[in-house]
């Protein structure tokens, strides 16, 4: 740590280790080396809640799989690929910055925290079939996904990830598939940007430091911070505060009483994957492979079997399975984190919310009660041969579902993330769920934009030089000079963090 800011105004304060205030430090700092930023983080270890890799399925979002990202047809009956096609682009933009990194000296091994593994979708039965072939007709026409494969064959399926396949017999199947997929180790990452941040002038993190409260001062905001260590409070202040703390971030929202909160409230879902450790099953399987989710399920129940690398070593995993919590955060929160978020301004959507959701809510309670029997019925719709004495039960980590007004009507925010700026730009928060972690550097971009205009457009060729494409629109890149510079920027980035596809 590297801190001589007893009794100065911070520029910024992060609260929370996860990949967000992780990204938004590193991103802040490497635009303005004299910015004064602390770190502060409720548990022990840094980036143990959303952020580490045995609380997220570690999938490098970039819309090549994940069939929750095409679920609408279109009148002429095609499946919608726009939102797949954001998300590739936002992803692009999250490995540019951490290629820089690597290119800098800011983080070291980008093995350690990214590797390259086959994005595969897989469906069964002749209706999943037939949408999964129109997708992959909407999706490969466009340069981003131009390497896309398709094929009905088993034995080509076979020949890409084998545990689909065994055991199956006599119904349609499908599959797509990208090489240049990616697992990633959020909260590995997250402890080296926030190290590198920890060692530059004017700059330090804590651990075991909770944030209590939040109120307005002239300089921007004055935060109470307890060391959980040796119980004694203490005051700082900030000009900003970005509050990057997963499901504890309504809380802190709330106790800062900025309106744009009106109205907003969580809903926590808590998650469990099945596990299998044996080296001659995990060396059958080196895929990512996304399903389709069940029709009362939250999309980020969406049914996936993982390679997955942690701890340096490889595994598998599958789930993840819902589970009913009232707790915002998995090892620093409370179970009377739900009802204290209840307010008299946001009773009346979560209420709403409530009995429009009958089905998720009755879905959770059936995840929660199930058996491991039924369990292992789920997996073997991907792994038939699935035994029992290969596979354990771990709990993973909490999503609070951001859950808001909009045109008067509440619903649940199901896809990435929702962030909430103050009026006056002094206060930033992050609220919802995956696939935020893939596209976080898109997201700190926007809150840097918006709550530092004035240094990112002093800054804008730093800004380029660390994000090349950041104030570019790759979606609707066409012709073929456009497409071969994307070629180009991809090549680079993906060269520097050792990605081979």
């Amino acid at each position: 740590m590297n801190s001589n800011l007893k009794n100065e105004i911070l520029d910024v304060a992060l609260i929370g280790s996860g990949v967000m205030s992780a990204n938004l430090g590193a991103l802040l700092k490497s635009m303005d080396s004299k910015l004064k930023i602390e770190l502060y983080e409720v548990t022990e270890d840094l980036s143990h809640e959303s952020s580490n890799g045995w609380n997220n399925a570690g999938t490098g979002h970039a819309g090549i799989c994940e069939l929750s990202y095409t679920p609408d047809r279109g009148t002429d009956g095609k499946v919608k690929v726009g939102k797949a096609v954001e998300i590739f682009e936002q992803f692009e933009q999250t490995k540019q910055f951490w290629a820089y990194a690597v290119r800098t000296g800011m983080i070291d091994r980008p093995s350690d925290f990214i590797n390259a593994v086959p994005h595969i979708s897989f469906v069964y039965g002749q209706e999943q079939v037939d949408f999964l072939k129109s997708r992959f007709e909407g999706m490969s026409a466009h340069p981003f996904f131009s390497k896309m494969e398709y094929t009905e064959d088993p034995d080509r399926i076979r020949e890409w990830a084998p545990l689909l396949i065994e055991g199956r017999e006599g119904m349609p199947v499908a599959a797509t598939r990208m090489k240049a997929g990616t697992d990633v180790n959020f909260g590995e990452l997250s402890r080296k940007l926030i190290h590198w941040l920890g060692k530059q002038n004017d700059c330090t993190f804590y651990s075991q430091n909770r944030v209590t409260d939040l109120n307005r001062c002239t300089d921007g905001w004055e935060l109470t911070i307890k060391d959980l260590k040796t119980g004694i409070s203490r005051s700082r202040r900030a000009k900003f505060v970005f509050i990057g703390s997963g499901g504890g971030s309504l809380l802190l929202l709330q106790k800062a009483g900025v309106p744009e909160i009106k109205g907003y409230g969580g809903f926590p879902i808590g998650g469990q994957w099945l596990v299998c450790d044996d080296p001659e099953i995990v060396k059958k399987h080196d895929a990512k492979v996304y399903g389709l989710s069940p029709g009362s399920a939250p999309t980020m129940a969406v049914p996936h079997l993982d390679s997955r690398w942690l701890e340096g070593k490889k595994t598998l995993l599958f789930g993840p399975y819902a589970a009913w919590t009232t707790k915002f955060l998995h090892r620093g929160g409370s179970f009377m984190d739900l009802p204290s978020s209840i307010k008299f301004h946001n009773i009346l959507t979560l209420i709403k919310v409530g009995v429009s959701n009958i089905p998720l809510v009755s879905y959770l309670i059936q995840q929660g009660l199930q058996s491991m029997k039924k369990r292992l019925k789920e997996l073997r719709n991907f792994y038939p041969d699935a035994k029992a004495k290969d596979w354990k039960l771990i709990d993973a980590g909490i999503r609070v579902q951001a859950i808001k007004k909009e045109d008067g009507d509440a619903g649940i925010v199901h896809f990435g993330t929702e962030v909430v700026t103050s009026k006056d730009k002094t206060i930033s928060a992050l609220l919802g769920a995956s696939p935020g972690a893939s596209v976080c550097v898109n997201i700190v971009l926007e809150v840097a934009q918006k709550c530092f205009p004035e240094m990112c457009s002093r800054k804008k060729k730093k800004l380029k030089e660390m994000i090349p494409t950041y104030d570019k629109r790759l979606g609707e890149i066409s012709t073929l000079e456009e497409v071969t510079q994307y070629q180009e920027w991809k090549e680079n980035a993906e060269n520097k963090l050792k990605l081979k596809s």
